[in-house]
């Protein structure tokens, strides 16, 4: 996520440098061959234009759309730190006898190796995701070593060496990790140290934590639909393919200047269709770590510190470094 005020001009023509070439390559070749052949293939502008409007609605559809998925999984990850909150608070909370201090710190660090163990899973990359080598993650150093590294190194100082070994077997860790915070729980429970409403009370937010856990992985692995993506996609290379042909047409009546005006019109058209259907199509995926993502890292430790601080540990991490811009 991108945290400073504003893109600079720079940083947008970067990221869409391809689309703002291929339209000037392709503008100049149409007026090239317009100019060297002469023959009449000019198109008049109106039926273009109304393709255009065409275009415009649909990429305005798809761009609310995968909007309306970044913002749900920003929502998904404000409750874990609610929920995250809640659940230490109430096993800080329990009566001494019978629940020792040791217990309390287990539980709370199981919490935090399962939470880092779903940010690690959301960041595993999915076919229809944008899937770009860790190494083109330039701007953001302590991001890009996190990935390097995985899960493993991040989720083992939180659980004893039997429990790490034991989840390795699991594709789903982070719900096998929530089903062991159930079964101690349950042992605290039969062994007469949790009452009725405690025990009661701190199923129901773990069962809390297994719907955030299944909300955002149903945002993870659905995709945006594809038919959606791929319609608007083709309709915009065909509108984008007859805009300097219909530029021609309207520029025509300055026989001096009309390739001179058509040539960056026409670039700047296709430059801004392409890059606003660029914008949709990486907001579709909200943790497929690119620049634009939710900051899941940046949110997991601030959920780490916290936890760690209501523990009175010494050794907590810092916060999630901004690097050049970004927080991820």
């Amino acid at each position: 996520m991108y945290v400073k005020r504003y893109y600079s001009l720079w940083m947008t023509m970067r990221w869409s440098r391809r689309s703002l070439l291929y339209g000037l390559l392709y503008s100049a070749a149409i007026i090239v061959v317009y100019e060297v052949t002469h023959l009449p293939f000019a198109l008049p502008w109106q039926p273009i234009s109304v393709i255009g409007i065409a275009v415009a609605l649909f990429l305005s559809f798809k761009n609310n759309s995968s909007y309306d998925r970044t913002w749900e999984a920003r929502k998904i990850w404000g409750r874990i730190i609610n929920e995250s909150r809640t659940f230490a608070t109430a096993i800080l909370t329990m009566p001494g006898h019978g629940v020792s201090a040791e217990w309390k710190k287990t539980t709370i660090h199981r919490h935090l190796a399962w939470l880092l163990a779903l940010k690690h899973t959301m960041r595993k990359a999915r076919t229809w995701e944008h899937d770009e080598a860790i190494e083109k993650l330039v701007f953001t150093p302590t991001f890009r070593q996190e990935c390097q590294d995985g899960m493993e190194p991040e989720i083992a100082p939180y659980l004893s060496a039997e429990e790490f070994s034991q989840l390795q077997k699991y594709t789903n860790i982070p719900s096998q990790i929530l089903k062991n915070q159930s079964r101690a729980i349950e042992q605290l429970f039969h062994r007469g140290h949790l009452s009725d409403y405690k025990h009661v009370r701190l199923h129901a937010l773990i069962g809390n934590l297994y719907e955030l856990q299944g909300m955002t992985e149903r945002l993870k692995n659905f995709p945006f639909p594809r038919q959606y993506a791929s319609t608007g996609l083709w309709i915009m290379y065909i509108f984008c393919a007859l805009i300097p042909f219909g530029l021609l047409d309207v520029f025509e009546q300055s026989r001096a200047l009309h390739y001179w005006l058509t040539l960056p019109f026409s670039t700047l058209i296709i430059w801004l269709y392409f890059l606003v259907d660029r914008i949709g199509d990486y907001s579709e995926n909200p943790f497929e770590r690119a620049y634009n993502d939710v900051p899941i890292s940046a949110i997991a430790r601030t959920i780490e510190i916290d936890l760690r601080e209501m523990l009175d540990e010494e050794t907590i991490p810092g916060p999630y470094p901004v690097e050049n811009g970004f927080l991820l």
